[in-house]
């Protein structure tokens, strides 16, 4: 997985009309439907792919001189409609080069959006002056109804991100290419936008996406919820050519560190992640939760599944002390569920990580891995849900839960302590403990309740780990046969 510039991403985060004047003068109206968009990347597949052009300049627009030109206020689109639906747009930058289409949906006719330099108010000798008439765009967000915030965004290949309570963290992706094939990944892109304003919280986007491999039409049903934000996604794709990885549902995030993981710490604040573990809701009802970690090596971790119920990378620690970040805060980023709305079939959610020593390089994906082959000339859709929000526990099962993971020495010589603190068992439940190694042996084993924290059970165990290999150790607690919590999975000493 290539690294990300997440500074750029971070901070991405007249009176317009239905088609409004604002976007300065627009193009033909032309008709528009979502088989429209099926169609035509259908049809890309049947030409060779061809790269969309790097724009002139837009490589000298660097981090400020992109946050220094501020797309104007009065020229929001949809701005005189109110609610949370107010489009603003991206100018190019160093970091996205190509231009994308953006078009206007209104009773099935889409109206392109032309470029107009004047939309953005840059300080003189900014480079986003010199782009001229003819740059095009990057990419947009959108706005809530105070206009002091945008609540989804669209910036950069095909990555995609939404807050939770103001916070932006992950991103989400259309698909992922050999995402986990040394220096095999493929970035496919977005190289068409239609926005369709759908009521006062909620548009939808339509999006064309193209690349050496595949091409696609996406629809994204996006609503801004109490809760919130939802998209209902729809794909459809087409393979110019055989894929050895394809990833469905993918999302990205970063993992420096953490009160378990430690090892590459150089900063003065506790911990610094956007997401801490994966977790995996099975079909059958099991819960799996895979801390995770800041690898020394590249590391792919394979979950074979048969039509989960969701998987998605959270943000489960949401106590301020354990960050002490009180620029970014990184307890309020959000969490990321992604639900299927048709039958997935067998195949597998991979966790892909690389090594990180900073705070702004996303080093880990997941994503859903179908177990029948994508060959040349497939067609593949998916149908899913992806909720954006705070929540802790998004599987919402019964069973106990991982609240925090501990490592460090047992006090014998060459032997490691692995603890995990789980939330929801009660003082008077005694669990029994299962563990299975894989590259270790076990050598001790305890539980007990934590005094005076209420249903708060800890799990310790010591391990002696096979000289210079991780283990790779999978735990639960049970009430005899009974799973009672999560599956944790943990790859110690990774």
């Amino acid at each position: 997985m290539t690294q990300i510039d997440r500074r750029t991403m971070i901070a991405a985060s007249g009176a317009a009309l239905l088609l409004p004047r604002s976007a300065s003068a627009q193009g033909k109206a032309e008709a528009f439907s979502w088989e429209m968009v099926i169609a035509r990347a259908r049809r890309l597949t049947r030409a060779p792919f061809a790269v969309t052009p790097f724009f002139p300049g837009a490589d000298k627009i660097g981090y400020d001189a992109f946050n220094q030109a501020r797309f104007r206020d009065e020229r929001t689109i949809w701005n005189d409609l109110g609610g949370d639906t107010g489009i603003r747009l991206f100018p190019l930058s160093g970091t996205v080069q190509q231009p994308v289409e953006i078009a206007l949906v209104e009773r099935g006719r889409a109206t392109p959006l032309r470029y107009d330099p004047d939309m953005f108010d840059a300080p003189p000798g900014n480079a986003v002056r010199n782009l001229g008439p003819d740059a095009g765009f990057s990419g947009f967000r959108i706005m809530n109804a105070a206009r002091d915030g945008d609540w989804l965004s669209f910036l950069g290949a095909t990555y995609f991100r939404a807050p939770a309570e103001k916070q932006f963290g992950l991103s989400a992706r259309a698909v992922a290419i050999n995402t986990s094939i040394a220096g095999k990944e493929e970035f496919p892109r977005f190289t068409h936008f239609w926005l369709e304003r759908t009521g006062r919280s909620s548009v939808t986007v339509y999006a064309l996406m193209d690349s050496a491999s595949l091409t696609g039409a996406f629809r994204f049903a996006n609503e801004l919820t109490p809760q919130g934000v939802r998209q209902d996604v729809d794909a459809v794709l087409f393979a110019r050519k055989a894929i050895t990885e394809l990833g469905l549902m993918p999302m990205t995030s970063m993992f420096w560190y953490d009160q378990a993981d430690r090892r590459t710490r150089t900063d003065w604040r506790p911990e610094i992640h956007d997401s801490d573990m994966l977790s995996i809701a099975s079909a059958d009802g099991t819960a799996h939760c895979r801390p995770l970690v800041n690898p020394s090596a590249p590391r792919v971790d394979v979950f074979a599944e048969r039509n989960p119920r969701g998987f998605g990378l959270l943000q489960r620690d949401r106590d301020f002390d354990h960050y002490q970040d009180d620029g970014v805060f990184y307890e309020r980023r959000p969490s990321l569920w992604a639900t299927s709305r048709k039958p997935l079939g067998a195949g597998q959610v991979r966790l892909y990580a690389f090594p990180t020593d900073s705070e702004y390089t996303d080093n880990v994906a997941a994503y859903w891995t179908p177990a029948a082959p994508t060959r040349a000339g497939s067609r593949i859709e998916a149908s899913y849900r992806l909720d954006w929000s705070a929540a802790r526990t998004p599987a919402s099962t019964d069973l106990a839960t991982v609240e925090n993971i501990w490592t460090g020495q047992s006090g014998e010589a060459g032997v490691d302590r692995f603890l995990v603190d789980f939330t929801g068992v009660p003082a008077s439940t005694r669990p029994d403990i299962w563990v299975d190694l894989a590259g270790g042996t076990l050598v001790k084993k305890a539980g007990y309740p934590v005094l005076h924290q209420k249903d708060m059970f800890r799990m310790v165990l010591d391990i002696r780990r096979d000289k210079g290999k991780p283990t790779d150790i999978r735990a639960q607690l049970r009430a005899g046969n009974r799973p009672f919590s999560e599956y944790v999975h943990y790859p110690l000493g990774a």
